[in-house]
Parts: structure tokens; sequence; C-alpha cells
């Protein structure tokens, strides 16, 4: 019976039969679920979010970086269909779960998003499903932590029988989603796909070709995990790099961002990684933890990706020093002052605030006094977030030459296109720039200072 299911799962994916099941409609899973619609399969998607079902069964897009039609096509389809009702969980053939993993207040993982949804799944499991989480987390996740979870509840609800790689199939394909990026999609990303044994890995790795141009599979979920870990260590540290020049240049009266560009200029050893405020977005900032506590757990030490932890940490206080210093030079004191954050979202051109440094560096300056008000073409409002809850609903300003003019200090925090940094730079009286975003304005700009 059970090799009849997995036959019946092979032959329902070949025939872009199977229902395709995602799980948490964000960054990740709303583009996945839509790659899959695209290519003809029926989707499910579920999330506990009830605004974005809503806004979904519309057809509105809350993603704006992919816009406005993005989910238009979906809506008005029969093949896609939202939820919150997890019970549904059971008429996907493939579940493919996209949730966050955050970390904890010490920097530990937490996998509690996706301990929660496995038990979902295993509630409803049944012979003939593929289960692939695609969150990117530490190696071994998949094996002995979603997997366990799964079966404890699937033995609860009188499945405990059903065993994987033979009733059921797990793999891991890790998401590659840059928000923002216009030269590469969901479907164009080359795809890592590993399974918990070699017929998940194969089942997953066809189902996977049927919407993404390019799969690569991998001998284990684990090589799986650990290339999305070596990925994000690899960007992690090589910003931290830049972020070190930056604060050791900078004492040097030397232009970081002329270096970067003139060491660009080699054709071959050198990729330019650009200094900023901080690390932000989904992955970059959280993700090396995770590698640094499973060494721990193995009794090593990361010694070189804990290093660039402290440094990208540290930027925050840097820029409000050098913010500090030149309030200063202008006789001016950080308490009572009046500064203006430009961009909250942690890059250019996307509503993306997870982990923006530009939420810390409000903080630092309101807690030396400063009245702090930002400006995001993009992200209208501060949502809730675990560690700047006192932000949370704060707005961005209207954007003017007289609200530039009133501002004490305008730190450049996200070098948006929509912004006009000749005009920020004439009307602004002292601007401090995070991002090289002022390099190419032309004239004196004396109360241009580098951060």
């Amino acid at each position: 019976m059970s090799q009849t299911a997995l036959a019946k799962l092979a032959d329902r994916i070949s025939n872009r039969q199977a229902v395709i099941g995602v799980l948490a409609l964000g960054y990740v899973g709303l583009p996945l679920a839509r790659a899959f619609w695209s290519a003809g399969f029926n989707c499910l998607g579920f999330d506990v979010d009830r605004t974005k079902i809503e806004a979904l069964a519309k057809g509105e897009n809350y993603l704006k970086h992919l816009g406005e039609d993005f989910v238009a096509g979906m809506a008005a389809s029969d093949r896609f269909e939202a939820t919150t009702d997890f019970d549904r969980l059971g008429e996907a053939d493939a579940i493919l779960i996209c949730v966050p993993t955050p970390l904890g207040p010490h920097h530990e993982p937490d996998l509690s998003y996706v301990e929660q949804t496995a038990r979902d799944i295993g509630k409803r499991l049944r012979p003939g499903q593929l289960v692939v989480l695609e969150s990117t987390t530490y190696p071994g996740t998949t094996r002995d932590v979603m997997l366990p979870a799964m079966m404890d509840a699937a033995k609860q609800a009188g499945q405990g029988h059903l065993v994987s790689g033979q009733d059921f199939l797990v793999a891991y394909s890790p998401e590659r989603e840059d928000p923002g990026r216009k030269d590469a999609s969901t479907q164009t990303i080359p795809k890592l796909v590993g399974g918990l044994d070699t017929t998940s890995g194969e089942v997953a790795a066809a189902l996977y070709r049927h919407a993404i141009k390019e799969v690569i599979p991998v001998s284990s979920a684990e090589v799986a995990e650990a290339a999305k870990i070596l990925e994000n260590v690899y960007r992690a540290v090589n910003i931290a790099l830049v972020n070190e020049l930056k604060v050791i240049l900078t004492r040097m009266n030397i232009d970081v961002w002329e270096v970067i560009d003139a060491a660009a200029t080699k054709p071959f050893g050198f990729q330019a990684f650009y200094p900023g405020p901080g690390l932000g977005g989904h992955c970059i900032p959280i993700d090396p933890f995770y590698l640094t506590w499973k060494a721990r757990e193995l009794g090593e030490t990361t010694q070189f990706i804990e290093l660039a932890g402290q440094v990208n940490t540290k930027m925050p206080a840097w820029v409000v020093e050098r913010t500090m210093l030149a309030l200063n030079d202008e006789g001016k004191a950080v308490k009572n002052s009046r500064i203006l954050v430009l961009g909250l979202a942690y890059k250019p051109d996307v509503d993306d605030v997870r982990e923006s440094p530009s939420f810390e560096l409000i903080t630092q300056l309101q807690g030396l006094g400063a009245e702090v008000d930002f400006h995001d073409p993009h992200a209208l409002a501060v949502p809730p977030t675990r560690n700047y809850k006192l932000l949370a609903g704060k707005r961005s300003i209207a954007l003017n030459d007289a609200a530039l003019a009133g501002y004490d200090a305008v730190v450049i925090a996200t070098h948006h296109a929509a912004y006009d940094w000749d005009n920020i730079v004439e009307h602004a009286k002292l601007v401090i720039d995070t991002r090289g975003a002022t390099r190419q304005v032309a004239g004196e700009k004396k109360h241009v200072i580098s951060a």
C-alpha cells in the first residue's frame, strides 16, 4: 500500500495533477505558490494572518515590490485558494513550508514556527504526501527537529505507523529569495534539493523541476541546509570586512566607496561588497548565528563568524557616534535635536523592514534625547516587531524641502531610487550618509558626513 501511495504521488507530480500546499504566504511562500500555479498546478496557500487571505481573495498583493498585478491572475483562477483552515493540509500532495526562523533573545535559534508547523502537518499526515522545508536553518533541522515533531503529532492522531521514506517523503530545499531584485525570480534562481532519503530527494527534485528553471539535487537534506548557511555566512563575513574597513578608512580620510570601486576593477579574485549602517533582512543578520549555536552544541567555536557578527551589530552605534560628532561640530547637542532618518526598509526600493538597522538607529538616537522621525516611500509605518515594540505605529513623514530644512540632521539609512539626492543635499542642514548615496552630488558638500 505504501509503495502504491508513493507511486501515485510521483505520477500526480509528473502529470501536474498534484495539489501543492504552501505554508506561510510571505516573501518566500507567495512567490513560490505563484511559481507552481504558473506551472499549471492546483495550489493551496496557508497562513495564520487572515488579512493576507482576504487580500489574496480580492486579488490584492500585499508584497508591493512584486507589483500590483502579481496575484491578480491567481485570484481569478480556480486553481488557487488561500485559507487559514489548516485542516485542509490533508488535501495537499506536496506541502512546502516557508515559515520564519528567527533568533531568540540570546541569539539562539527559534524553531517554534517550524515545530508548530510540523505538528500541524503531522495531525493530518496521510500516505503519499511530500513535505519540504524551505526555511533557513542549521544542518540537521529537517531530520532531527521537524520530522520528530511531525511524527509525534501523527502518533497522537493515530497515524504513528507511517514511516518516512516508505509512506510519505521529506526533503529540504532552501529558499533563495532576494526581495526587490529585478534580474532573478523564484523561477530563475537555481534550486537546491536534498531529501532525508534517496526517494524523497528524487521526488522533491522532480516536483520543483516543473516550476523552477534549474534544480540541483544534492546527496542529503543536511547538505542543502549547510549550503544555505554557507551562502549567508559568506555575505555576512564580507560585509563585516567592508564595514570594518569603512571605520578605519574614514578615520584616515579615505573614501571607502572609491576604494571598493577601485578594487572592483580587478577582473578576478575580488567581489565587491558594500558597507552600511548595519545588517538587515530575513537571512544575513540571523542565519550565521544558527551555525554558531549548532557548533557550540558540538563543542566547537566559530570565531570568524562571531567576529563578523560583532562588527556588523556595532555599525548602528558607529553611525550614531558620527551623527553626534557632526552635530557637535555645528554647536548642537544630540539631546533635543531633530533628526530625520531616510529609509526604514533594510534595502533599496522594497517595503521589507525585517531586521532593519534603521530601527536601532532610531532607538539609539531617541535614547540620547533626540526627536527622531523617518521617511520611506515604500514602508509607510513601523509594523509590530519583537525588539522595537515602542516604535510600532510610527509613520513616515511627508518629505519636502521645508521638512528637510527643519531637521538638524538627516541620516541616510537606505538609498531608495526615489530619493532626489541633489535636492536632499541642497535643503538639509546636515547630512549623515551611511550608503555613499550622495557621492555623485555636484558642488560643495561640507555639510555631508560619511558614516
